[in-house]
């Protein structure tokens, strides 16, 4: 794949848009102040488009304007999907053919974190983006613990409810809390579950990188775009989806 520019009014141009906040009061200095940021992170020329005091000495811009950067789509790192998207009828069915029971799955917002409008949209059956949430799912049994769980109250209620998989969401994101809240929540379950019985550990919100999955200590991390039915099919992949071929082989041999 070829290298590629941004595109702006014609193709090529390499013009981009920009907004940020300065603290600094809404002024023509301020503007001036919003076109020197601007060009030196390499947009020249840079054009303030829109400005607007927001609060007493804070000022909020909007910059259009060039850069000469090119970008390489081959080199880009994202997370694949590896797993199938099923059906709540192939979900269901995994299900009850692997398990035999319910998979218990308890949600919530940890922390201070008191928007439930991400987890609300996974696990309430009214769903999202026109797909059912979880407790649709007749083959799950669903918890929601709402808004600003304590990672201790957390780890007691998946104990209580025996959970299979915790889902997480974290909006607030304010100096990384979401990130320092989910790494306490992952050490918790590693403290008190054994390794071979933890349940699946999955976050998401807004700000998350996909990538950094292994270094908050969790199963899957999910970001903004995320629908019910990606992360049902998750996790009946990884808790009740076929057995590897080895393990069926010897519970056959065993049989």
């Amino acid at each position: 794949m070829s290298l590629i520019r941004p595109y702006g009014d014609t193709t090529g141009d390499g013009m981009v848009q920009l907004s940020f906040t300065l603290p600094i009061e809404h002024s023509k200095v301020a503007e001036g102040a919003a076109v020197q940021l601007a060009n030196k992170m390499g947009m020249d020329p840079a054009l303030v488009v829109h400005s607007k005091a927001v609060g007493e000495g804070f000022t909020f811009f909007v910059v259009y304007g060039r850069v000469n950067h090119l970008v390489d789509p081959s080199t880009v790192e994202v997370v694949e999907r590896d797993y199938p998207l099923l059906t709540p009828k192939e979900a269901n069915a995994a299900i009850k053919r692997s398990l035999r029971r319910r998979l218990v799955v308890v949600g919530g917002c940890i922390g201070t974190d008191a928007h439930t409008v991400g987890i609300d949209a996974i696990l309430n059956i009214k769903g999202f983006a026109g797909e059912k949430g979880l407790e649709y799912y007749r083959e799950l049994k669903v918890v929601n613990l709402g808004a600003q769980v304590s990672v201790p109250q957390l780890v007691e209620a998946a104990r209580e409810e025996k959970a299979d998989a915790v889902l997480v969401s974290q909006v607030v994101t304010q100096r990384d809390a979401h990130l320092l809240n989910t790494r306490e929540m992952s050490a918790a379950f590693r403290e008190a579950y054994p390794a071979a019985q933890r349940p699946l550990l999955v976050v998401g919100g807004p700000r998350f990188d996909e990538k950094m999955a292994g270094e908050l200590g969790v199963d899957r991390v999910f970001s903004r775009g995320t629908t019910p039915g990606e992360v049902a099919s998750f996790i009946v992949h990884r808790l009740a989806g076929p057995r590897p071929s080895s393990q069926q082989d010897e519970k056959e041999k065993a049989s």
